[in-house]
């Protein structure tokens, strides 16, 4: 019995983007939140954005050419948006040596040992910020205060608790503007304590827009991310609103908008069907919510991406992508 692999006509699926252009397209996207991070924070946020970039770049150069032997992919531009990433999910203060140990991790283990771009089953980025926050929790919490002393130098930088962190330790009672639009207001603009990337969520959503535009992404992880973050939030809250905030807080409050627009959205590490986007980001949410509302740590985000980053193979099986040819058998 022989098989034939019998192809359909074209149009076939192709990608239409190089890796370079996506990748700068990215950056590009980015771009809002890294004027905004500038402004909010000075020197300290182009520091960090500078040698986050520099690190990984040079680290996924080292580790190619002298340790894996071949040519580097350092100028394609994923080691960039890695770097770039990096450093909008740590504070403006954070030492520069706990940055690079953050972009050798991301770069050389997260990446490069499972092969490379396309094969990493987790975000680098990710991986390299939860690794800096267990190895060093008190610089990795310590929020620089948004405008004070931002331009300055030789001053020490005022630190302000995010407001997940007023959440977390001490409830609602805490928060006594929550609720109000000049809170809200503050969320979107970025005038809140946090790390230097996330705190600006309309310059998150201008950035994610862009985006969708382009084709990079598509609208299902994005929207669904929130959606179910959102009513996770939403049932605990009409339960009890008085012990928990509501659930467009949660929305806008720390990494939710960077992590549903930038993070969860890594074509590497996520599902490649619309059906199986929208089980990764549905589960990514909820994760994200109950990790906000019953775990050690006020934020969720990160680990909730991680956690569905590891299912992401079974989800492709789940939804596998359609076939554009069929086999045929001849007896």
């Amino acid at each position: 019995m022989s098989r034939n692999l019998v192809l359909s006509l074209s149009p076939h699926e192709k990608g239409g983007e190089s890796v370079h252009k996506i990748m700068w397209g990215v950056v590009i996207a980015l771009s809002p939140a890294l004027l905004a991070s500038f402004y909010y924070f000075g020197w300290n946020a182009m520091r960090v954005v500078i040698l986050g970039m520099v690190f990984c770049m040079a680290t996924e150069y080292l580790v190619q050419t002298f340790m894996m032997k071949q040519k580097s992919t350092f100028m394609d531009g994923s080691a960039a948006v890695t770097g770039l990433l990096l450093s909008f999910n740590v504070p403006a203060s954070i030492p520069w040596w706990q940055l690079l140990v953050g972009s050798i991790v991301a770069i050389g283990i997260a990446k490069l040992a499972f092969g490379g771009l396309g094969k990493n089953p987790f975000n680098p980025a990710l991986v390299g910020r939860a690794f800096m926050l267990a190895s060093f929790p008190v610089h990795m919490t310590s929020w620089p205060k948004p405008l004070e002393n931002a331009w300055s130098f030789g001053v020490d930088a005022v630190t302000a608790a995010t407001p997940l962190g007023k959440l977390s330790e001490g409830g609602v009672s805490v928060l006594p503007e929550l609720g109000s639009l000049d809170l809200y207001k503050d969320l979107l603009l970025g005038r809140v304590g946090g790390c230097i990337g996330e705190t600006a969520a309309l310059a998150i959503l201008i950035g994610g827009i862009y985006m969708l535009f382009r084709g990079i992404i598509t609208w299902h992880i994005p929207v669904i991310y929130l959606a179910s973050l959102a009513a996770t939030i939403g049932i605990f809250w009409v339960l009890d609103p008085g012990k928990y905030a509501d659930p467009l807080f949660h929305v806008l409050a720390g990494g939710a908008m960077l992590g549903a627009w930038f993070m969860a959205t890594d074509m590497v590490t996520s599902p490649m069907t619309p059906g199986g986007q929208v089980i990764f980001a549905l589960g990514g949410g909820v994760i994200c919510g109950l990790i906000r509302l019953f775990g050690a740590y006020p934020e969720g985000c990160s680990y909730s991406i991680l956690i569905m980053n590891a299912f992401v193979p079974l989800i492709d099986r789940a939804f596998p992508p359609r076939r554009f040819g069929r086999e045929v058998k001849h007896g």
